[in-house]
């Protein structure tokens, strides 16, 4: 069985070194342990189309090596870095080594342009270690370098001397103000030696990178260092006797503009090569309102140009005045209008972590706080940037995942406290996967989530209550305009929803027309709308998935109802496949709580009463295909099934259960399809067990599937085959994923299914690491449309924090 990669979902680490773009149009960022690939400016708008897995911790730095064949370094809080190097046929990546020596987690790391003989990392333990390459790109440790007066790196930048091309400056700063210029003088030693000191600014120091001013042997080098203390500095490290004409006539005036500030230039020399140079302070960049976490300068075209990202939601453009020199702004992206949104809900605060240049530098990418990439492509013809689609995805474990009803659209939800929706772009004969809408932001991390019908969906958080959602008229003309389905009864439905400032709720509203007058707002009113979150009637009428802006403001769904009768926070639910009755369960650690509720959706009424079996928490709920059985199961080890009273009725009452159904706690369960006699449940135990029941006999266990690890997830294919087999996809923790043939017909004997995962042709990306690298949360197998089984989708929820869906053909039976 073939499988192909369709879809795959991350959201970025937050730290400003996390991300690189290479030569070759390649960005690499870390998304939790994992490394993702994007090419940010290809045709397809595909997203990400390879995750990396291999670190155990959280990826904090990512850089591509210059000058090399697609090389690649990754550091993480593991305290290792990992070097990855791409086959040059299948243009795979994969870790060719990993390199231990630091003692604590590793933050920054630099690569030197023009040059690649050697690299730095800097990690929490205050140290920086210079690493040299042999010519197997093999690495191996140079020299450690013991900060002092001790603080952590958080920035480093590596260059060659210009003139003294086999000589090294190093520039090392972090949790103090300072900047450390280390130089590597390759006549008279081997290793880097502090030579100056820059002092300066006032916060700790964020970000640092290299320049040449000009193409040429005799440039002079420029750095820029971004501050938290909202200014950029630019230094400049410049060849000969002579101090560069800046410094030596340094504007008194320039103290003016910075009352108590004085602006020193103190000239800073050193020697290389018995060459002379001097460090002195450049030029000071004023202009953001809050810190400022990356810099990074353009590197085509004669002109200087800097790229900085802040925490005031903005990145900037600077270059030096033509005829004065001094450097200003040419370009603000971002947020920068004055509602800028009060709510930390609607992702406008925490700024930008990061800013990046395509290699033609026509391009930028910058990465927000909700783990989102924004991109803007520069217009030539009108000179302006224009924003085009960038890439999402949960930022820490996605929890649950369910499809809707038709099979239409892939509903995720996750600790990030938000809920996102994916669906299929289909375009003159392209179609790529993209988050279409982000209905629900939440103040409590979410746990469960069910679909009821086409436009309906109710999730579970941190919280007793459900919360069940409809859909608005903007996202159903949004999803039938790029998707292709719905459009039904879209006139009946409201047209937006936004959240009230100081509440969890989203409150249905109407558009407002784009020459519409907004009343004033209202500090002192409770239900006052963020003005930021006002939907205009023109503002979903899109032609491509919707951006980062919409979706945080603009996708939210109207809250229809709120199901009440829970004593702890919701564990699970499940919604019955006619969309008419939902069962929710909470955590429990006693036998009064640990009650399953039944809730009809016409009234929302509670069906009593609760149904009861377990004495713990209840892991799983599952309706059987016709809806005429509840399958719970729970960490008390048991499973219990209920059966419906009469037809049609909503009332359920137990017909089974098992005390001892796995020998330690049951984390999953799955109905095959069929009329509700064979599911399976999947243990911590590391065994899946298939129960079947003849005729009226009860449920006895068939078949046991052994795992090398506990069993995290199970879901069914919902076709049976012509000779009686179904699928059964089995996920552990892991984070491996098997698919098993299994008979329910004859003999329940399960046979697992190889999956080849193919080469990479020019038309289908392929990963060499196809599977997530923690537990599986949740595996749900796409409904298939009129029972058609040629081909089988399988969305795959991870604590990794990445939503991946593969498609699987089916082999024809004959």
């Amino acid at each position: 069985m073939y499988s192909r990669t369709e879809y795959l979902a991350a959201g970025a680490n937050r730290h400003p070194s996390t991300a690189d773009w290479d030569i070759s149009g390649l960005l690499a960022y870390g998304a939790d342990r994992n490394v993702a690939l994007w090419r940010p400016q290809s045709s397809d708008a595909r997203g990400i189309f390879s995750l990396l897995s291999g670190h155990t911790d959280t990826v904090n730095a990512v850089k591509f090596v210059p000058e090399t064949q697609g090389l690649l370094l990754s550091g993480s809080v593991d305290k290792t870095l990992k070097i990855w190097s791409k086959d040059p046929l299948t243009k795979q990546y994969s870790c060719i080594q990993t390199l231990s020596g630091h003692q604590s987690s590793i933050n920054c790391i630099a690569v030197s342009s023009r040059s690649s003989a050697i690299f730095a990392s800097g990690a929490a333990d205050a140290t920086v270690k210079i690493w040299s390459w042999d010519e197997q790109n093999a690495a191996t440790l140079k020299q450690t370098i013991n900060i002092t007066p001790r603080f952590f790196p958080l920035a480093l930048a590596l260059s060659p001397l210009t003139s003294a091309p086999e000589s090294y400056v190093l520039a090392v700063a972090g949790t103090k103000d300072i900047i450390q210029l280390y130089v590597l003088d390759s006549q008279n030693a081997t290793e880097f030696r502090l030579q100056a000191t820059l002092a300066g600014h006032e916060g700790w120091i964020r970000s640092l990178e290299f320049t040449v001013e000009r193409f040429g042997p005799t440039s002079d080098l420029i750095l820029s260092s971004a501050s938290q203390d909202k200014y950029i500095r630019l230094w400049r490290i410049h060849q000969g006797k002579e101090l560069p004409a800046a410094a030596a006539s340094a504007d008194p005036s320039l103290g003016a503009f910075m009352p108590g500030k004085s602006l020193s230039n103190k000239a800073h020399r050193f020697k290389a090569q018995g060459i002379d140079f001097s460090a002195t302070f450049e030029a000071l960049l004023l202009g953001h309102e809050d810190w400022i976490y990356s810099t990074n300068w353009r590197a085509v075209g004669d002109k200087l140009q800097l790229l900085s990202a802040s925490a005031d939601n903005s990145l900037a453009i600077w270059e030096p005045d033509a005829s004065t020199g001094v450097w200003v702004t040419v370009t603000r992206l971002g947020e920068i209008s004055a509602e800028k949104g009060s709510t930390t809900a609607t992702g406008s605060t925490g700024g930008f972590w990061t800013g990046l240049w395509s290699p033609s530098g026509e391009t930028v990418v910058s990465l927000g706080r909700t783990g989102s990439w924004r991109l803007w492509n520069h217009n030539l013809e009108q000179d302006r940037w224009i924003q085009g689609v960038g890439v999402s995805g949960h930022t820490l474990p996605v929890a649950g995942i369910a499809w809707s009803k038709e099979g239409d659209y892939l509903l995720s939800t996750s600790s990030d406290q938000t809920t996102r929706l994916h669906a299929k772009w289909k375009r003159n004969g392209q179609a790529s996967w993209h988050e279409m809408a982000r209905p629900q932001i939440h103040g409590y991390d979410l746990n469960c989530i069910d679909s009821l019908g086409s436009s309906q969906f109710v999730s579970g958080a941190d919280e007793k209550l459900l919360r069940v959602f409809s859909e608005p008229k903007a996202v159903a003309n949004l999803l039938h305009n790029l998707c292709g389905f719905g459009g039904s009864q879209i006139d009946s439905m409201p047209d937006a929803a936004n959240m009230p400032v100081l509440g969890l709720s989203n409150k249905a509203i109407e558009a407002v027309a784009d020459d519409e007058e907004l009343p004033p707002s209202n500090h002192n009113d409770r239900d006052a709308i963020d003005l930021s979150s006002i939907v205009h009637k023109s503002t979903l009428n899109l032609n491509h998935p919707p951006l980062e802006d919409h979706l945080s403001r603009h996708t939210l769904w109207p809250e229809i109802e709120k199901l009440y009768g829970h004593g702890y926070e919701i564990s699970t639910l499940a919604a019955s496949h006619d969309g008419s009755l939902v069962a929710t369960a909470c955590k429990a650690s006693s036998i009064d709580h640990a009650v399953i509720r039944i809730f009809e959706t016409r009234e929302w009424h509670e069906v009593k009463p609760p149904l009861m079996a377990h004495s713990l928490t209840i892991t799983r709920l599952r309706f059987s295909s016709d809806d005429n059985f509840v399958l719970s199961v729970g960490r008390d080890r048991q499973w219990a099934v209920f059966q419906r009273v009469g037809e049609g009725t909503a009332e359920y009452k137990l017909l089974e259960q098992n005390l001892k159904g796995h020998s330690r706690m049951i984390l999953d369960c799955a109905w095959a399809p069929g009329q509700g006699r064979v599911f399976a449940t999947a243990g911590r135990e590391k065994t899946v067990k298939i129960w079947a029941r003849d005729g009226e006999a009860g449920f006895t266990c068939r078949t046991t599937i052994t795992e090398e690890h506990p069993v995290t997830a199970v879901d069914f294919g919902d076709v049976l085959m012509a000779d009686g087999r179904a699928y059964l996809a089995v996920g552990t923790e892991s984070g491996r994923i098997r698919i098993f043939a299994l008979d329910v017909k004859r003999d329940f004997s399960a046979i697992e299914v190889e999956v080849a995962y193919p080469k990479p042709s020019s038309a289908n990306y392929h990963s060499t690491y196809p599977f997530p690298s923690k537990a599986i949360t949740q595996l749900a197998l796409k409904p298939s449309k009129e029972g058609k089984g040629s081909e089988m989708e399988l969305a795959i929820a991870s604590e990794d924090s990445s939503l991946r869906i593969y498609s699987f053909d089916l082999p024809s039976i004959s």
